[in-house]
């Protein structure tokens, strides 16, 4: 029987959470809890979560759990990931993690609308489901997965929509990264208003 996710998003899909150091992006190093939700649809061929794509595989979560959970921790910062987060209604969510005096970031595709109470939003855009361009004013940090060559002009096009001062980022895809980085290192050096990504959790063999 197809589970019922609750509109307001008091109870979410829940594939893991856990407390780490960030990994990626503008807030690389620091420390987070970390909520993945379930659900996606965007279909990355590349995605290294796909045990994530379907909802109905993990269990709908309480909301108010969720953020006890994450009060634990002494890092009092949140990274909602997935899957892809927007498909739900983030209001409650983050609404609550915000009375704990706890941080809110985002990672999205940018494909869905955008709920929920943010302190950073990284859009992370992909060519299988293009973001709502409604979405785009609002990324702190664009976050670009490059796979191949054709994926910097792609970027370009996304570095347009966003605001002045979104921070920009390429990220090698993890598994063609000694054939990309190379070619991201060439392209930052001659267009420096882009930053490197790294995965640097892979390096440090932690979540």
């Amino acid at each position: 029987m197809k589970q019922a996710i609750p509109e307001d998003g008091t109870l979410l899909p829940l594939m893991e959470e856990f407390y780490t150091i960030q990994g990626e992006g503008f807030n690389t190093g620091k420390a987070a809890y970390f909520i993945r939700l379930g659900g996606c649809d965007v279909g990355c061929h590349w995605c290294d979560v796909k045990e994530s794509w379907d909802a109905e595989m993990h269990p709908l979560t309480a909301s108010d759990v969720i953020v006890e959970n994450a009060s634990q921790f002494p890092g009092k910062a949140v990274v909602i990931t997935g899957g892809e987060p927007l498909i739900y209604n983030l209001d409650y969510l983050t609404n609550k993690l915000k009375e704990r005096g706890i941080l809110t970031f985002i990672e999205t595709s940018g494909a869905y609308p955008l709920s929920g109470n943010w302190d950073w939003i990284c859009l992370s855009p992909k060519k299988f489901k293009a973001p709502r361009p409604d979405i785009t004013p609002f990324a702190n940090e664009l976050k670009v997965i490059v796979f191949n060559k054709s994926d910097f002009k792609w970027a370009e096009e996304y570095a347009a929509m966003v605001s002045p001062n979104c921070k920009l980022y390429l990220q090698p895809e993890w598994s063609k990264s000694k054939e990309i980085t190379p070619l991201i290192i060439e392209y930052v050096m001659a267009n420096p208003k882009w930053e490197i990504s790294l995965q640097t959790h892979k390096f440090l063999n932690i979540p």
